[in-house]
């Protein structure tokens, strides 16, 4: 649910709250802002009290967010985008039939019939990226499943905006189709990282000696996936 914090001076700081069953407020700041994770029972004065002990944190994070932010992508012809880690170029081509799209090289060639509809091309290349996302990610979960002896699960893409995987208790993977656009061994972490919950269904030691078994660079790979976040997030 949405709601405001006011500080001490008046200035307002919009906010996500998502009431979890935890026992501690946790605070991230995603692409959209401020995101407060609460527990269900929690006061709300209590919880205004919390956010303003860590207003201090919470604007540093939202000025540092505003400093990195990328713009979207335009999508019209000559625009640069990330796949599998490499640059490429939209090329948009006037076309008489119906629209299509294709990768040539480095370039993704996207035929409309009016190239002035940045919106419809915009539409073919994300669907572009999510056909491209699904058959990588299914191939990768098979490569990793198998090499951690488990059965590869159900595979399905995500449109989440701040989180990059997920696996829950039914063994189903779920993994964010913008993925598609970073590195090979960023993706291979992000993968291994939810076949590692097969084995432990949360962040425990046991959990991590998992994935540094399945992925050792986890730790390198993270990092650098935060760095990237900002890019992926263009789309």
């Amino acid at each position: 649910m949405q709601q405001t914090l006011t500080l001490a001076n008046g200035q307002q700081i919009p906010y996500q709250l998502e009431l979890r069953p935890r026992r501690t407020v946790g605070l991230k700041i995603t692409q959209q802002g401020l995101v407060v994770h609460a527990p269900r029972r929690i006061v709300v004065h209590q919880l205004n009290q919390i956010l303003q002990e860590k207003s201090a944190w919470i604007l540093n994070k939202l000025a540092l967010r505003e400093a990195n932010t990328i713009d979207p992508v335009q999508w019209q012809d000559g625009e640069h985008l990330l796949f599998l880690g490499q640059d490429i170029t939209l090329q948009v081509v006037e076309g008489k039939g119906r629209s299509t799209i294709q990768l040539s090289a480095d370039q993704l060639i996207v035929s409309v019939k009016d190239i002035s509809n940045h919106a419809l091309v915009g539409k073919k290349a994300i669907q572009w990226f999510q056909q491209q996302a699904y058959e990588d990610f299914v191939r990768r979960v098979e490569i990793f499943a198998t090499k951690l002896g488990v059965k590869p699960p159900p595979v399905a893409l995500s449109n989440a905006q701040s989180r990059w995987g997920s696996c829950n208790s039914r063994g189903e993977v779920r993994l964010n189709w913008r993925l598609i656009q970073a590195p090979p061994q960023i993706i291979n972490y992000v993968v291994c990282h939810e076949l590692a919950h097969l084995k432990e269904m949360n962040h425990s030691a046991k959990f991590y000696a998992v994935l540094a078994q399945l992925f050792p660079d986890h730790a390198e790979a993270e990092k650098l996936l935060k760095q990237l976040s900002p890019q992926l997030h263009r789309l």
